[in-house]
Parts: C-alpha cells; sequence; structure tokens
C-alpha cells in the first residue's frame, strides 16, 4: 500500500521540472536537480551568464495560506544558504562565480502554469 509521501514528492518533482523548462526558454542552463546534503535540497541550480543560480520552487493552489514566495521562511532560506555551501564545497569549478537565490512561484493558470520569478529573493 502506497503512503502519502510519494504523490506530494511527484508532484513536486513535476512542479520543478516545469520551472526548470520554464527557466531554459528565459536563457539558464541547467545544473542540477534535487541537490540534497544532511541538511537541505537544492531544487535547481542553473546558471544565467556567469552566475550560478540556486533556485527554490514553491507551487500553491490559492494564496488562502500565504503566498508561494512567503511559504519560504528564514528558517528555509537558512537551509538553502548551507546547501549551497555544500554545492560549491562538492563543485569547486564555481566557487569564484557570483550566486544568487531565486525563487520561482508556480499558481495555476488559465492554460496551466504561471510562473512568477523573484530574482535574488535573498539579497539586498
Amino acid at each position: 500500500m502506497a503512503t502519502g509521501v510519494a504523490a506530494p514528492r511527484a508532484r513536486g518533482q513535476r512542479y520543478e521540472a516545469a520551472a526548470e523548462a520554464w527557466l531554459q526558454e528565459q536563457g539558464l542552463q541547467p545544473l542540477a536537480r534535487n541537490f540534497t546534503s544532511r541538511g537541505g535540497e537544492l531544487d535547481l541550480v542553473m546558471r544565467e551568464g556567469d552566475t550560478l543560480v540556486f533556485v527554490e520552487v514553491r507551487f500553491r493552489k490559492s494564496d488562502r495560506f500565504g503566498s508561494p514566495v512567503e511559504s519560504v521562511t528564514f528558517s528555509k532560506q537558512q537551509k538553502l544558504l548551507r546547501t549551497a555551501q555544500l554545492y560549491l564545497l562538492a563543485h569547486p569549478q564555481w566557487r569564484a562565480h557570483p550566486c544568487r537565490f531565486d525563487i520561482i512561484a508556480a499558481r495555476p493558470g488559465e492554460c496551466g502554469l504561471q510562473f512568477e520569478w523573484i530574482k535574488n529573493a535573498f539579497g539586498a
């Protein structure tokens, strides 16, 4: 008998794949998907020009309990920062490149998913 975990995970992977394809249409190049470390996971790692982009993908059916962007809490941001540091340790070729954290907020739209792209979401 299947548990309730597999369906949300598969659904999340579909949203991540759709966001990755959409970002590729915007000119980003994929480097990794679901980079996992002991402390967290990076949904997507992409490159825009010389910049390494760590992308958090969030989906919400509605904003009733807050927007997808609002769901990336300070605690979640800290986990993403630590996981990105581990990614850079594992991939030293990227250490000298500028990095940023983006959020892709996905919502259902009239013609499929709609994406809102927040670049440098944790930056100043």
